[in-house]
């Protein structure tokens, strides 16, 4: 059964990698930590995640142990809306690389489709600038150029976004890091990057039951549970069974060691196609809306807006 996909650049990246948004300081490392010694060789960050720093603190101590080679390691992280102008891309990188500790990324990302002015807050219209991906693109293929970013990609794009970057970029994006679980399933994107040779990485694959202000939580939706029992799994195994079976990478976030390694359990059986139809059944709703980024004063007015109507 694949545990890795190879990307449109040819890098081979492992299907299941660890979340660490909203994965607190003081237990950051330790998930890190534990998870490598676990057998994870993928691990998803982000600048915006302010723990980058912790992170790079428990690689370093596993490249020290000889538990891994940076080489056996597929590290992502993201570029925050605040250095979008190409000029800060080259700072951002090097923000993320100094506090991980290391030389390169395998994956770097575009955050969000989104701008505010360098050092401000999200959350204060005043700080908004229209983006410019195609300019913000065009630093990131120096950043890949340079081997800085062994892979390049965006998160959180809609289909219409990601076409509109593919018909203007030089080096195409690997990745589009989203929202995808079995309560919101991404029809339409996931046809979309198959059909353009994009990979469709899975965030919040378990439908985030942490986050108690998204009132989502996938591994009570009955068709996960039904089929879980069926084939003597936990929730969380068959969702993210799911997303793999679709042919998308997942990262699911956890600090505990136990679900750590559940959570890595997913590789050796499969859901079988009568149970996988089941999975059409599933209400659909998108839980991160983005309603932080969509307002009146926005370039977004709308939810739909950000999302061109995938909504």
């Amino acid at each position: 059964m694949a545990t890795r996909f190879v990307l449109n650049t040819g890098a081979k990246m492992p299907a299941v990698g660890l979340g660490t948004w909203q994965s607190d300081p003081g237990v950051v490392g330790e998930a890190v930590y534990a998870a490598v010694k676990a057998g994870y060789r993928h691990i998803d960050c982000a600048r915006a995640y302010n723990n980058e720093k912790e992170v790079g603190l428990a690689l370093k101590k596993l490249f020290e142990e000889g538990t891994v080679k940076r080489e056996d390691l597929f590290i992502t992280s993201k570029l925050w809306c605040g250095h979008h102008a190409p000029e800060d891309v080259p700072e951002a990188i090097g923000d993320s690389l100094n506090d991980l500790q290391l030389e390169y990324l395998d994956l770097y990302l575009i955050h969000w489709p989104f701008r505010v002015k360098k050092g401000t807050s999200i959350n204060n219209p005043e700080n908004y600038i229209p983006p410019d991906i195609p300019a913000t693109w065009g630093a990131m293929e120096k950043l890949h150029d340079a081997g800085k970013a062994r892979a390049i990609g965006v998160s959180n794009f809609s289909s219409k976004k990601l076409g509109d970057l593919l018909s203007v970029a030089r080096v195409p994006p690997a990745v589009n890091q989203v929202e995808c679980h079995p309560g919101w399933q991404q029809s339409k994107l996931h046809a979309f990057c198959q059909s353009t040779g994009v990979h469709l990485s899975a965030y919040s694959p378990l439908g985030s039951p942490g986050s108690t202000w998204m009132n989502g939580n996938v591994l009570k939706e009955p068709v996960v549970l039904s089929v879980a029992e069926k084939l003597g799994k936990t929730p969380a195994q068959v969702a993210l069974r799911w997303n793999i079976q679709m042919g998308h990478s997942v990262l699911p976030k956890s600090v505990s060691e136990e679900r750590i390694k559940q959570n890595l359990d997913v590789n050796d059986w499969s859901i079988p196609d009568d149970l996988l139809a089941k999975f059409s059944e599933i209400k659909q709703v998108r839980l991160l809306r983005g309603n932080f980024i969509a307002n009146p004063d926005s370039v977004y007015k709308t939810v739909e807006e950000l999302w061109d109507g995938e909504i």
